[in-house]
């Protein structure tokens, strides 16, 4: 288990962006645009090592992170920092250039921890949806976006298993071959996952052959079934720790998508967002290094950088989306971030839905992101917004009045054209039909493939609070974007720590001057827990939503860190009575439901990856609050800096879920009690016991099969 100590903080950072990596973020050469001379280059052998040198597969750096993010940068070192970024016409705040500065640093040992070429690192881009729902609803837009395709398509996955969501994909691979070959066109796609095979001990890239691609566990179509489409398939793990972790898609490196989930069947809350403009740059060339090999056949956009083309979604169709208040047309929840009402109003420190004692103390809440509910608010700018246009309860229907659309499902696929058709499907899809109520509408969404028939228990919502799985975003301009990954790490030892994310988050924490929200499956990385408790010791106050009970016996293992409830114990009974009030830790509860459920159970989890700092710097992607995610796992991530994307990210987390009322555990020891004062069924408790290891050896096992938590 972690520990917590304390260490001497330097008055001036050590940590210093050298010469050598800033004329490589100024340098106009990159792995794509190397490939764009010469497609017959290896991405991470041959390209690389022209560019940068010798590319390591067993990425161990040796630098270090305890103080990054620690101490003052001067200025004239934040101006290097926003030298080595192509920021467009918004500036970056002096937040993100200190976390970006901290994540470049730790390029210095060696660039390809990174896992993108610095000179593309940081970029701008725009941002025109999130989705923050179940699998089918994120798969949904894949789908889409991969019938629209026009030359490419590079979908990343960490583990791919032939179901339904897989069903989606696959579809619309199908779908894309018939449309490609009307048009007299070919497609070439690539699809990279990590599916553990003995033959990774001798190459960690390795291409699938159809034979094992068709089979029962993948599910891929055979070539015969696509002959419009030139497709190659790549299994790869870096042996023994080192997983892909990786999620994402790009399409004509014109849209790319980066996601939380896995392409397999579970229960679990994910989040999606969708970005384009100069950043798919970014990602498009993370991903040539990801796939390292020679491409065969090249992509043929290799020569076609997204940032020439602009963010083609927002047309006409995109700004119809909106009412005249800010929601969905034909809809009530307000998701436009300019017209969210703001509410000032100062809370208690403790919940009153449950058993955890609640506090009558009111305390300012000029740092928080929580209202006296638990609600999270946007900016907190003190200034009344208005409120609430009156919703006319008399004529309200339980149903759209519109012509209804039909559901896109894996059984009966219906695509739309524009991404504006696919949001006004999906909110249809979640609205109460003749005779539901709007809860009993989220339960039936919610339990899509895995949980048919199983009932919540959460009061009815309010009509502005109903669930929007699909975000849309009115339209802006590019915003400041960096990509902060990590390479993949294989030995089962904790020497990988200096990485663009792990410094990216640090010194965030560090840094953030009144709030932190963190959004995670699990939480237990060492380097994290005394970052989490020094913030709180200065004042700024940090939200933990933590799925309870994720994992537990893969956390267990040794040198896992220890599973979420002994993590939240842990600090809460460590901290100062001081910054004991700054600590704000939530189990997750679903949209449907008044109380945590227990991940073992398999009925509602949460699987997102999410940090918001200050209510405008965000990080969205992949990475997990734990130690495979910080010391091993391949790693994509997205630091933005944007209040209006963060502000919405806000209200539809709030509306998505019921953490925020339900969730929050004790403030003495970090356990949640419901009213009675009994645990939530079917946990682990604080203490795992003796024998906590030899559940962590089953969890492993899980891991590997597919089955546990990702």
């Amino acid at each position: 288990m972690p520990t917590i100590h304390e260490s001497k903080v330097p008055t001036e950072s050590p940590y210093k962006i050298s010469e050598h990596i800033h004329e490589l973020c100024l340098s106009p050469e990159s792995i794509s645009s190397l490939l764009a001379q010469d497609p017959s280059l290896a991405p991470g052998e041959e390209a690389w090592e022209k560019l940068f040198g010798h590319h390591e597969h067993e990425h161990c750096p040796k630098g270090d992170v305890s103080h990054i993010g620690r101490g003052s940068v001067a200025p004239e070192e934040l101006e290097r920092a926003r030298s080595c970024g192509k920021w467009g016409s918004q500036q970056p705040s002096d937040l993100f250039l200190r976390i970006y500065h901290d994540a470049l640093c730790t390029l210095d040992d060696n660039p390809t921890c990174g896992m993108v070429s610095p000179s593309l690192m940081g970029y701008s881009g725009t941002m025109p949806l999130t989705i923050i729902s179940v699998i089918p609803d994120i798969v949904r837009h894949m789908s889409n976006l991969i019938v629209r395709a026009d030359k490419e398509v590079f979908l990343a996955t960490n583990f791919w298993q032939n179901g339904v969501a897989s069903k989606y994909i696959t579809n619309a691979i199908r779908e894309l071959s018939r449309r490609a070959g009307e048009r007299g066109t070919k497609i070439v796609m690539k699809i990279i996952y990590d599916r553990g095979s003995p033959r990774q001990l001798l190459e960690p890239h390795y291409m699938v052959s159809d034979s094992e691609y068709t089979g029962q566990a993948v599910g891929l179509p055979a070539c015969d079934e696509i002959p419009n489409i030139d497709l190659q398939v790549m299994n790869y793990h870096q042996p023994l720790l080192g997983t892909f972790h990786a999620k994402y898609m790009i399409v004509d490196r014109r849209v790319a998508v980066l996601q939380s989930n896995n392409i397999q069947d579970n229960d679990n809350l994910e989040m999606m967002v969708q970005v384009e403009g100069p950043i798919v740059d970014s990602l498009y060339d993370m991903a040539l290094l990801s796939w390292h090999k020679k491409l065969e056949p090249p992509l043929p956009n290799l020569g076609s950088p997204a940032a020439e083309s602009g963010s083609g979604s927002f047309d006409a169709s995109h700004a119809g989306i909106f009412s005249l208040e800010g929601a969905i047309r034909g809809h009530s929840a307000i998701v436009d971030p300019d017209k969210l009402p703001s509410r000032k109003v100062t809370h208690s420190r403790e919940g009153t839905v449950n058993g955890n004692g609640a506090s009558k103390q009111t305390v300012d809440n000029s740092n928080s992101l929580h209202l006296r509910d638990g609600t999270p608010v946007g900016l907190r700018d003190h200034q009344d917004q208005g409120s609430r246009p009156e919703h006319n309860t008399a004529t309200e229907k339980p149903f759209a009045e519109s012509p209804t659309l039909l559901e896109h499902t894996a059984e009966d696929p219906h695509y739309d054209d524009r991404l504006a058709g696919e949001i006004q499907r999906v909110q249809e899809a979640i609205s109460a039909k003749p005779g539901e109520t709007r809860m009993e509408a989220v339960s039936r969404h919610l339990n899509h493939t895995v949980n048919e028939g199983f009932e919540g228990n959460a009061p009815n919502c309010d009509p502005w609070d109903e669930m929007t799985p699909y975000v849309p975003h009115p339209a802006h301009e590019p915003f400041p974007m960096a990509l902060v990954c990590r390479a993949p790490y294989g030995t089962p030892n904790h020497a990988s720590v200096s990485n663009p994310q792990n410094a990216a988050w640090l010194s965030t924490l560090r840094n953030a001057q009144k709030n932190v929200f963190i959004q995670t499956p699990t939480l237990n990385a060492e380097p994290l827990i005394p970052a989490i408790v020094e913030a709180c010791e200065r004042g700024v106050d940090v939200y933990c939503y933590v799925c309870l009970g994720y994992n537990d016996s893969g956390e267990m293992l040794p040198m896992q860190g220890g599973h979420n409830e002994a993590i939240a114990h842990q600090l809460h009974t460590s901290l100062s009575v001081s910054a004991k009030q700054h600590l704000h830790w939530f189990w997750y509860v679903a949209k449907d439901q008044a109380s945590p459920i227990a991940a073992a159970k398999k009925r509602r989890s949460c699987h997102i990856k999410l940090l918001i700092a200050d209510e405008h710097i965000g990080m969205v992607g992949n990475g997990n609050q734990d130690t495979q995610s910080w010391y091993h796992s391949q790693e994509t991530n997205l630091l933005i800096d944007s209040p209006r994307i963060c502000r919405s990210w806000i209200g539809a987390l709030t509306r998505n879920q019921n953490t925020h009322l339900y969730g929050r555990v004790g403030a003495e020891d970090g356990v949640w009690r419901d009213e009675e004062g009994k645990e939530a069924d079917g946990v682990t408790g604080m203490d795992a016991g003796h024998f906590s290891w030899a559940k962590g050896i089953v969890g492993a096992v899980k891991r590997v099969q597919g089955v546990g938590g990702f």
